[in-house]
């Protein structure tokens, strides 16, 4: 029997893997002289922004609505701009976390759960993490997204392993409050060393 209490670990995407430059849709903002803001509220409208997490529509379709929006708001020009700039931008990859499930996979299977949209497989391929993971769950592809318990059910399930025996990985707290309530192991993930802390059985 193993001497870990994990057969699996989950781990989110975006805030703990991949990390964003916090100013940089600001920057773009300030780039294309528009209000600090603008391009975030026009991409994170909460309803437009469900719908490209849930694969109601697709990636392209989002950015082509968020390129409405902001139409609107600062002209088709700047819109363009914005949108373009928004697009080419793909955050920068963690590599002592990266590290880190790496050497957890010589243990237990990683799996990757992302709210995401139908991009989320070609920046995988982009960022060089398209064989980083033993499965890789988008939920624009299965229609259901993070806190909902059902993302978990479909983790655990996609690496045969009994979600009570899952560790899932979050920077959002209301996401590892539903992964607890639904039978898992969560972290709350702040840093690195406690990330490592929490890994200690699973580290070769």
């Amino acid at each position: 029997m193993s001497d870990s209490p994990f057969d699996a670990v989950l781990c989110d995407f975006d805030g703990v893997l991949r990390l964003w430059d916090p100013d940089g849709m600001t920057a773009l903002d300030r780039e294309l002289g528009v209000p600090a803001g603008t391009l975030a509220s026009a991409a994170f409208r909460p309803g437009l922004l469900d719908q490209a997490v849930t694969g109601q529509i697709s990636d392209d379709q989002w950015r082509e609505l968020v390129t409405a929006d902001l139409t609107v708001t600062c002209g088709p020009a700047r819109a363009q701009g914005l949108v373009h700039a928004w697009s080419t931008l793909t955050g920068r990859v963690d590599k002592d976390v990266l590290e880190l499930l790496a050497d957890v996979r010589r243990r237990v299977p990683v799996v990757l759960v992302s709210n995401a949209t139908t991009r989320l497989e070609a920046d995988l391929a982009a960022l060089g993490l398209a064989d980083a993971f033993d499965a890789v769950i988008n939920t624009a592809r299965i229609g259901v997204a993070k806190p909902d318990r059902r993302v978990f059910e479909v983790a655990a399930r996609s690496v045969g392993v009994d979600l009570r025996r899952c560790l899932f990985i979050d920077d959002t707290p209301g996401h590892v409050t539903a992964a607890r309530e639904t039978g898992l192991t969560g972290l709350h993930y702040r840093q690195i060393d406690q990330l490592r802390s929490t890994l200690t059985s699973l580290l070769a």
